[in-house]
């Protein structure tokens, strides 16, 4: 993969060559156009594997009720009911809580994760070289322990002190997770065969930058359903809006091209997606949507109940002078987090949409229309979830920085496994802190 990024990078810069894409039966199309050349499609030979074709999938109910139509209406409804039934079953998994959410995250992230490497194994396999599945499969399950196993120290400290064999995973975490990747590296540096170093290092790069996209993102999606089902549910309806409301513009309306690497994606889609953020107003007045995703140790349950924080409740606030001309309100009653919605529905709709460009750039560079073929007439579940996974990213570091103060809960978790002497030493270090600043009751102090 980086490789072959390198080569493309230094092929643009070092010659004559214009970088274009074309639109030729409907979908995209990449080519170089060099002074004193004609076009030619794609990438080199010599870097590209042939991969077969993506083969269709349409249940042939569906077919044979859409074929009198035309290939461009036929595809329009065959995404439109896939569309359907995909965002009715995604509405029926949140219904089923924070449990559920969690094991289908994990599951979309070994689909994509298969995809990718899948493509690569097809170049890999053609040498016959050993164990780059095996191996790839291995690293994915040393990610997924290391990222998970910190999920369970932050989120289940209640859980993790009753059970002693939890305590000493807990504690060396970390020291075990890099003694398990360190074998994975030690099988891959003995699996090396003569003649193919380079190809197999090429692989080994490829499946550490899969990893590295989709399992760092899956697991930051996870971060973010622990701080409210709503910061999980809102961030995923925005970038789906603006896939839809993109598409249908474009197909109908859409005449202005965003970027010449989609020209599918037009400004009239993404303006419309930017209306998403009125879902932000329904949802803030849901205890079960507002309220952070906590394990209960007395039920052994996750918890969705709290008092809803100043984020979710209703705010007066003063529009400004040119404002209030205009649309002649003064104030406005809002909830802060409709504030915040706006600016996920900005990065959505401005960087989200970068996150499926470089995609298409990646496919592009393997001549293949999809990663897979899973969904009919979208693709495979990488192309659904491209843009998903950068924006996961922003929304885990938007929390860091704008919305997320001191975790009590976690504070707690941590004094908990101190040593006796070391608990008490803060103790008596927040006691006097507490009387200096006269915070302490008069009562207590006395019985102190």
């Amino acid at each position: 993969f980086t490789h072959i990024a390198c080569i493309n990078y230094i092929y643009i810069f070092s010659s004559p060559c214009v970088y274009t894409l074309q639109e030729a039966d409907g979908d995209d199309k990449l080519a170089f156009l060099c002074e004193g050349e004609g076009e030619i499609e794609g990438d080199s030979k010599a870097d590209t594997p042939d991969v077969p074709p993506s083969t269709d999938n349409t249940p042939q109910c569906l077919n044979k009720a859409l074929e009198g139509l035309s290939s461009r209406w036929k595809n329009w409804w065959i995404r439109g009911i896939l569309s359907l039934t995909m965002i009715t079953g995604f509405f029926l998994i949140i219904y089923l809580g924070p449990i559920m959410l969690i094991f289908v995250v994990m599951s979309i992230q070994i689909k994509c994760f298969h995809e990718i490497i899948t493509i690569g194994y097809r170049v890999y396999h053609s040498y016959d070289l050993p164990w780059f599945r095996t191996l790839s499969w291995y690293f994915l399950i040393c990610v997924n322990y290391f990222f998970y196993g910190e999920t369970v120290a932050d989120y289940f400290g209640a859980l993790v002190q009753r059970e002693e064999p939890l305590q000493f995973l807990v504690r060396y975490h970390r020291f075990i997770s890099f003694a398990v990747y360190l074998a994975g590296f030690c099988m891959f540096v003995l699996s090396l065969v003569k003649k193919h170093y380079r190809l197999q290092f090429y692989m080994f790069a490829w499946t550490h930058v899969t990893l590295l996209i989709v399992v760092t993102q899956s697991h930051l999606v996870i971060q973010n359903l622990f701080e409210g089902m709503i910061w999980f549910i809102v961030p995923i309806s925005i970038v789906i809006c603006n896939d839809i409301m993109a598409y249908i513009f474009g197909f109908f309306f859409g005449r202005t091209p965003l970027i010449k690497l989609s020209p599918k994606k037009t400004w009239e889609g993404f303006i419309g997606g930017f209306f998403a953020t009125v879902f932000a107003y329904l949802l803030s007045q849901y205890q079960y949507f507002v309220c952070p995703v906590e394990y209960n140790s007395e039920t052994n349950r996750f918890a969705v109940e709290c008092e809803p924080s100043n984020l979710f409740m209703i705010q007066e606030y003063t529009l400004p002078a040119v404002v209030q001309n205009a649309v002649r309100w003064k104030t406005v009653n809002l909830y802060p987090f409709q504030i915040h919605s706006i600016a996920l529905s900005t990065f959505a709709s401005l960087i989200g949409p970068f996150g499926g460009f470089f995609a298409s750039g990646f496919k592009r560079a393997f001549k293949i229309k999809d990663f897979a073929d899973t969904i009919p007439g979208h693709g495979g579940i990488m192309d659904r979830f491209d843009c998903q996974y950068l924006m996961a990213t922003f929304v885990h570091v938007y929390i860091a920085s704008f919305i997320r103060g001191p975790n009590p809960s976690k504070v707690l978790q941590q004094l908990l496994v101190l040593q006796p002497e070391q608990q008490l030493g803060i103790f008596n270090t927040l006691r006097n802190h507490l009387r200096e600043n006269g915070m302490l009751p008069p009562a207590v102090e006395e019985a102190q």
